[in-house]
């Protein structure tokens, strides 16, 4: 009985990983060894950046609020704090919206805030 060389698994494996790395530079896209490295990276970046994401955007809304509070002169700790003590309980996310999009709401909830700090 011949021994077993897997011609036909090995090209399947290969082409699969050649096709993932369509569009990388260099012999990134032509060599298989190459590509495999660079696929592994890839999925470790992949991996890293979906958590760093999170963290990102927090920053961005954060951004967002305290522009939008410095505005209507009050800066981003006190508003979060007024509005902690005012009762209002809504997350970053919201708020950043609110402040991008509807800034006369905004003031209203700035005021709130200014109010339940005195």
């Amino acid at each position: 009985m011949p021994r077993v060389k897997g011609r036909i698994v090995t090209r399947k494996r290969r082409k699969k990983v050649m096709k993932l790395a369509k569009g990388y530079r260099g012999a990134k896209h032509m060599q298989f060894k190459a590509a495999s490295t660079q696929l592994f990276v890839s999925y470790k970046y992949a991996f890293r950046d979906r958590r760093r994401r999170k963290s990102e955007f927090r920053k961005l809304w954060i951004a967002r609020i305290n522009a939008a509070a410095r505005q209507n002169d009050i800066s981003y700790s006190k508003l979060m704090h007024g509005l902690k003590l005012a009762g209002v309980d809504m997350n970053r996310k919201m708020l950043a919206d609110i402040a991008y999009n509807d800034s006369k709401t905004f003031a209203q909830l700035a005021e709130t805030a200014k109010k339940a700090l005195n």
